[in-house]
């Protein structure tokens, strides 16, 4: 399974926002949309990712509140990308060993989708729950052997 097999069953809502808003402004469409992570771009491009891990470390480290804080200062500068083409044992492997539960789907430098670790598990679910289901019709449909000597 590939990346593109998650993104054509997610659809295609992209959620961004630009550094120099306020982080304020980012948890507010955070809430609103019920997502935990936007992708930040600046002039088409991705300078980073805001998760509700980013969001958290810039509160504790301005005592409590959001404050006066821009999006530029709470990012992951360098968030882990993969292609509509990544294999999603390689998706898995990646958000395990980088810890991360959102990942920005790119094409060249065009922004393509996002990927969640509950997009990842749910498609792996669905394609384990569809294979059980192949299995146990193909049991089902077995051919009865023939007693021996008849």
């Amino acid at each position: 399974m590939k990346v593109s097999d998650i993104l054509r069953v997610k659809g295609n809502t992209l959620y961004t926002i630009t550094p120099d808003q306020p982080l304020a402004d980012a948890v507010a469409v955070m809430a609103d949309k019920d997502i935990g992570s936007l992708v930040v771009m600046d002039q088409g491009d991705l300078v980073g990712m805001l998760t509700f891990r980013e969001v958290i470390l810039a509160i504790q480290a301005n005592g409590g509140s959001v404050g006066n804080a821009v999006v530029r200062k709470a990012i992951d500068t360098h968030p882990v990308t993969c292609t509509m083409d990544t294999d999603l044992d390689e998706v898995r492997r990646l958000m395990l060993e980088r810890h991360a539960r959102y990942m920005p789907v790119m094409d060249k430098r065009m922004l393509m989708g996002v990927i969640s670790f509950y997009d990842v598990a749910k498609a792996v679910v669905d394609s384990q729950n569809f294979e059980n289901k192949m299995l146990k019709a193909y049991i089902r449909d077995w051919p009865a052997e023939e007693e021996p000597g008849r």
